[in-house]
């Protein structure tokens, strides 16, 4: 069943804002493993580019950072999507050049590497097919697996390239959390907010999304049914911006959410919800072009 009210299909995630125990260590893993560059920092604040304009990434040093010995509710990943084949054949090149463990999944609909940052938060980095390839199945989900990535097909893509970090055209595609109910999580980012369901894996995870797009957002309950919230003083991550056509879209969704009943607190740089575990979401119009 989908919600009643949806979010608007040019609905696009902006950025995504974590926490880290080590700023100048986080900052020499994002530059040099994951290809991003450093647009400003300010105090223990830093944000990070591909294109030198869009702020992708905001790393938050946190004091006295907590260890989590295992996973709460909270960031399972967060998801950079380049904008073809070549591009990600160079980040795997890099990735192989710069020694850590990456994990793969080719999802039919995208192909995928996973990677993990010094605090273990999850990275995905990924490339889509063309939409029109992607495939439902008699419910109308989306059909996706994860199938052995083809390693030596994205390494021929991207033979005789020059790895200069992420490419202009580079965005955040999607995130996705563990949650600690999955009909809770629903009630939350489908009922109130507005997304719409496109596959489920049975009853321990759900992806949903808006105008389409195969998810924005995945939901999962692997860290446990019940997992508590990842605890503020440990890394994962504080919120994630959710870009509007307009600000009568926002007010529109601000509203829905109100009147489910959550939290809706609204500044000068935007409406900002806070889901059932204390992940934060930002609303806001989309930046216009210059």
């Amino acid at each position: 069943m989908t919600a009643t009210a949806t979010l608007h299909e040019d609905v696009q995630i902006g950025l995504v804002q974590i926490r880290v125990s080590n700023l100048e260590r986080s900052l020499a893993f994002y530059q040099n493993v994951v290809g991003l560059k450093v647009l400003r920092t300010h105090g223990r604040v830093a944000e990070l580019t591909a294109d030198g304009q869009q702020v992708l990434l905001v790393l938050r040093e946190i004091e006295h950072a907590r260890i989590q010995p295992r996973k709460g509710a909270g960031l399972y990943h967060f998801a950079i999507l380049v904008p073809d084949r070549p591009s990600l054949g160079l980040v795997l090149r890099n990735l192989i050049d710069s020694e850590i463990e990456v994990g793969q999944g080719d999802h039919l609909v995208s192909e995928a590497l996973y990677i993990q940052d010094p605090d273990n938060n999850g990275i995905e980095l990924y490339r889509d097919r063309p939409r029109d390839t992607w495939k439902r199945d008699a419910e109308g989900d989306y059909i996706m697996t994860t199938d052995p990535v083809d390693v030596d097909g994205l390494l021929a893509a991207s033979e005789g390239l020059i790895w200069n970090g992420l490419p202009a055209g580079t965005v955040i595609g999607h995130v996705h959390f563990h949650v600690g109910d999955l009909a809770q999580a629903k009630k939350f980012y489908v009922d109130a907010l507005g997304f719409e369901p496109t596959t489920h894996y049975g009853n321990s995870a759900l992806f949903i999304s808006a105008g389409g797009y195969h998810h924005h957002m995945g939901l999962n309950i692997w860290a446990g049914q019940g997992a508590p919230a990842t605890p503020d003083d440990a890394p994962g991550i504080d919120y994630f911006t959710l870009q509007l056509p307009d600000s009568r879209e926002v007010a529109d969704v601000a509203d829905r959410v109100r009147q489910a009943g959550y939290a809706v607190t609204e500044a000068a740089d935007g409406v900002t919800l806070t889901d059932p575990w204390n992940i934060g979401i930002k609303l806001m119009t989309i930046p216009q072009s210059n």
